[in-house]
């Protein structure tokens, strides 16, 4: 309900005239597209945002991002805090929900690091791009540059002001622009847990199972993606073939990180052969970790199907990790995300193929983008029907609440099993 009314609240002041560059009022349906856009942190987008909006357009898409990324929960209660508004048991047990943790404990405390770590980590990012990007433009729309994209990339949007719908092609050799923007969407996109591990490293020289997880596959991920997309793309005379060899390094590398959710890009990813583009397709559905600004079915879930699998191959009756043994709530949980959000994808391309006039694989790439609040696209966004804008909304807003948060709310009340029935044997395989 607080993402809907949000959501809501965007859409009414982006269709106000002043929220357009030329000062014609916004037609409600992009109007809703982008604010759910913007609020789902997707980065998917009908009109360009920086030709398109005003001033004031852009701040209030900035304002959603941030809402968003860091959730309602953790901005109703940055508000509680500011205004010494004590934090009530019902409060701490949505915060522990929104956060995804197992207990209580420390959860207004974890609550403080998050919102210090992204004022920080946003803060410093913006600094530097402004100093980069005081280069090719003013100073003052340079720091203005620098806040918007600190935040959208932080948040994991894919938002951004270059027009065009061009994103960071202009600078998919530049190791600044790269670094500080691939930074901040790992950031974004390793959860605040983890920040949090990484931070407090040295004082506890310990680090969480969760932390090791998901660092461990974020980096596989990362440099298995990387390589893919180099392999691919190097001899596609679209995307890297004209490049040196360190713009090809940071065009695939810069490739591999945005499909954490973010949604930025340094490739025309319209102009990726096939292979790479259905390649994305399987890291945007994988996504980012939990308690993080991305979404997709999240890291530690792939691990634990991947786990799981070898598990079996290997004739072992227990997954371990890190020397930790899961207990099977958590595999079936894993299997259950994966299948939900697995059938969603797939219902969703099903609607748009009747919809729209497209091939099936930039539906597929639209549907799998909208689900994981990526914001890639081949092209198909600007093409949208109105049906078509509807579907990716609920989709965008489907993907950043999770299927299993909206099979727990949507669904009948959990009652206590009284009984159990007998084992039964059936044939697999």
């Amino acid at each position: 309900m607080g993402f809907a009314i949000i959501i809501l609240a965007g859409a009414f002041l982006l269709m106000l005239p002043i929220s357009s560059a030329t000062g014609e009022s916004l037609p409600f349906i992009d109007a809703f597209f982008t604010a759910t856009s913007a609020t789902c942190v997707t980065g998917l987008v009908v009109r360009d945002t920086g030709t398109y909006f005003s001033t004031f357009g852009q701040g209030v898409i900035m304002v959603l991002i941030q809402i968003g990324g860091l959730g309602f929960m953790t901005m109703a209660t940055l508000f509680s805090l500011v205004f010494k508004r004590k934090i009530s048991l019902k409060d701490r047990l949505l915060l522990q929900e929104a956060m995804n943790q197992n207990t209580m404990e420390g959860i207004v405390r974890l609550i403080r690091k998050v919102l210090l770590y992204s004022v920080v980590i946003e803060s410093c990012s913006a600094l530097i791009f402004a100093i980069r990007l005081a280069f090719d433009m003013p100073l003052g729309r340079a720091l203005y540059f620098g806040i918007f994209h600190a935040v959208s990339f932080f948040n994991n949007a894919g938002f951004d002001l270059f027009g065009d719908y061009r994103s960071l092609t202009s600078y998919v050799a530049d190791p600044v622009m790269n670094l500080v923007s691939m930074f901040l969407i790992v950031s974004g996109g390793l959860g605040f847990i983890v920040l949090s591990d990484l931070i407090e490293l040295r004082r506890r020289r310990k680090m969480s199972l969760h932390s090791k997880v998901v660092l461990s596959m974020t980096g596989s991920l990362i440099v298995i993606g990387a390589l893919v997309i180099f392999i691919f793309e190097f001899s596609n005379s679209k995307t890297l073939e004209p490049l040196s060899w360190s713009g090809k390094i940071w065009g695939s590398l810069f490739q591999s990180v945005t499909p954490r959710t973010a949604g930025a890009n340094s490739l025309d990813i319209g102009a990726l052969r096939q292979a790479s583009q259905f390649f994305i397709i399987i890291l945007m559905f994988i996504g980012a970790s939990p308690s993080s600004t991305g979404g997709g079915i999240k890291t530690t879930t792939f691990t634990i199907l991947v786990g799981a699998v070898f598990s079996m191959i290997r004739g072992r009756s227990d997954l371990v990790l890190f020397r930790y043994r899961l207990a099977e709530e958590r595999i079936f949980k894993a299997v259950t995300i994966t299948m939900l959000s697995l059938f969603l994808v797939i219902f969703v391309a099903m609607l748009l193929s009747t919809t729209e006039d497209a091939s099936f694989l930039s539906i597929l790439f639209e549907a799998t983008s909208a689900f994981g609040t990526v914001g890639l696209t081949m092209g198909l966004t600007g093409k949208l029907t109105v049906m078509g804008k509807v579907i990716i909304s609920l989709t965008m807003f489907a993907g950043r609440l999770g299927p299993l948060t909206l099979a727990y709310a949507l669904g009948p009340k959990k009652e206590k099993e009284l009984y159990r029935h007998p084992e039964g044997k059936m044939i697999i395989g």
